[in-house]
């Protein structure tokens, strides 16, 4: 991965709160694990912003290496990266997706 990719993702990641790499866009996902993850970020009412890696091949792979995770999407929360779709149907089946968005949300 190049240095300016690097720094393109960096650069969304740590501008905003609550952040998607995704197939699609969140008013239309691509794929049914981009889709839950949108479905679920809207039913707790956060306000996030998505990448759609379709339409860039560089962020595509480049994301994959930056969080050591092999699948799209990605959410990252604070900077932090969190998880897919799996990990996020998880955190909120628990219900510690919401205090997390809270705590990052309240920083």
């Amino acid at each position: 991965m190049t240095p300016e990719v690097t720094e393109k993702i960096e650069n969304l990641v740590k501008k905003n709160k609550v952040f998607v790499f995704m197939k699609g866009t969140k008013l239309m996902p691509m794929c049914g694990f981009s889709n839950n993850v949108v479905q679920i970020l809207n039913s707790l009412g956060v306000p996030f912003e998505t990448c759609d890696v379709l339409e860039d091949y560089e962020i595509r792979q480049g994301i994959k290496e930056y969080s050591s995770w092999p699948t799209i999407p990605q959410v990252y929360i604070n900077g932090e990266f969190v998880g897919g779709s799996d990990v996020m149907i998880e955190l909120y089946q628990k219900g510690e997706l919401q205090q997390l968005l809270e705590v990052a949300l309240a920083s």
